[in-house]
């Protein structure tokens, strides 16, 4: 049995894991297993007796809770399991506070611990009332921008008539007669009156991150700032490609507008908003988009390619997104700035969590005919290139047919493909090996 989330390996008791169990209570749960290496074999304890009443009594002692610690035994050999169930409320050792997420332990402190609190005392950011606001800090314009966008959705019934107190309590945005964090958030005149860190910053990079060309900041409320980033984004850090049809002059954008809003929105609804304000990196070859915030628990890195939960951080800002039409319910976020992508026949996106929090990237495609002729390769590679791009592999069979050559000069140019970093082997080498691109 391997190590996995909720189950632990060690091959003898140190104190320090009173950690571990204070990260499985407050997480789901889980199990370690003491006497037991990395792999999960079986080595034994000699002070299985002692360590026996020692554990459940440093567990009651220090952490308050009660923990169910088993011996067993297999070929003479005892080792100890300590079961660690979830708790509702949260748990503490000597006052920090720990935190079982994937198969790592994290000690939660500043917005992280704020965000667990109010967690475990059944409340997320969004929905605690601001006492410090009125309805004069609700600005009336951003309401009509987003009842134009509610009406064509079809989400919001029944608001017709409805004068901003009355709309703000049907949105769950008012209550005995205040605002919560999510109506300033959504609706307000100036949300960084009352939270720090509420704009987004964009930045122009050369060849690395010390190289910056220029940056712009934007502030307000959620519905401004979606419109006034892309707009920012599309005036001053976009490149667009002018095509011509006849007569006509297309302006083709550099990247999706579709995959731009939804990661744009991803960052708004789900980030935390008690900690570091939107980043967005623009490079030559991609642009990047971080928020704030890890991952919802049970969701991975690779779920979000896939049909997943949706698991809102700010449960009260997202439905009243939903309402507008400006996001789904379903968790489809993720997966829409995938298809984006795949319709611009640019990479899969990369999704990231870094420095505690969450990164979508979005890269262009840059295996132009333009780029692949300065590389210097040839047109029998730039045509198997293209049919690569199109179906998502190429044999060496089928280099030889689409090119009508010899075995030997196909090997001869795929491998310079694989020497360049363009193509890659893709499972066994020889027969039926397959050639896909370097993602």
């Amino acid at each position: 049995m391997p190590e996995q989330q909720n189950i632990e390996f060690k091959s003898s008791w140190h104190e320090d894991y009173l950690k571990w169990i204070c990260g499985f209570a407050n997480a789901q749960g889980g199990t370690i297993f003491i006497g037991k290496d990395d792999s999960g074999k079986i080595i034994g304890l000699p002070d299985y007796k002692s360590l026996m009443d020692e554990i459940p009594n440093k567990v009651r002692n220090q952490l308050g809770i009660m923990v169910e610690v088993n011996l067993l035994e297999s070929n003479g050999l005892q080792y100890i399991e300590i079961i660690t169930p979830p708790y509702s409320v949260p748990i503490s050792l000597r006052g920090r506070y720990y935190y079982r997420s994937g198969s790592a332990k994290h000690e939660l402190v500043g917005p992280a611990l704020n965000e667990f609190l109010l967690k475990k005392s059944g409340k997320t950011w969004d929905d605690v009332i601001e006492p410090r606001a009125t309805l004069a800090d609700i600005d009336e314009q951003t309401i009509k921008t987003y009842l134009k966008a509610a009406e064509k959705a079809g989400r919001l019934p029944e608001f017709e008539g409805l004068g901003t107190p009355e709309l703000l309590e049907k949105l769950r945005l008012f209550e005995n007669n205040q605002l919560k964090r999510a109506a300033i958030m959504l609706f307000g005149k100036d949300p960084g009156k009352f939270f720090p860190n509420t704009f987004v910053k964009i930045g122009r990079f050369g060849n690395s991150d010390a190289d910056l060309k220029y940056q712009e900041q934007e502030e307000g409320n959620l519905i401004r700032l979606l419109e006034n980033v892309i707009n920012q984004l599309n005036r001053k850090f976009f490149i667009s490609k002018v095509e011509f049809e006849g007569m006509n002059r297309i302006e083709k954008p550099e990247y999706p507008v579709a995959a731009i809003r939804e990661m744009m929105l991803n960052a708004l609804v789900h980030r935390n908003y008690m900690g570091a304000h939107i980043q967005i990196r623009v490079y030559d070859d991609n642009i990047n988009i971080w928020n704030d915030g890890f991952l919802p628990e049970g969701i991975t890195l690779e779920s979000l390619k896939h049909q997943h939960a949706s698991k809102p951080r700010n449960p009260v800002i997202a439905d009243v997104c939903f309402k507008g039409g400006y996001i789904d319910s379903w968790g489809r976020g993720t997966i829409k700035i995938m298809e984006a992508c795949k319709s611009e026949g640019l990479p899969e996106p990369d999704f990231k969590e870094l420095s505690g929090g969450f990164l979508a990237i979005v890269s262009k495609n840059i295996l132009t005919e333009e780029y692949l002729l300065k590389l210097g390769l040839n047109e029998r590679q730039i045509n198997a290139i293209a049919q690569v791009k199109k179906i998502g592999e190429i044999s060496n069979s089928e280099y030889q047919s689409l090119n009508n050559i010899s075995r030997a000069t196909a090997t001869r140019d795929l491998q310079e493909l694989v020497d360049k970093k363009i193509l890659t082997n893709k499972g066994t080498k020889g027969q039926g090996s397959v050639y896909v691109l370097i993602k």
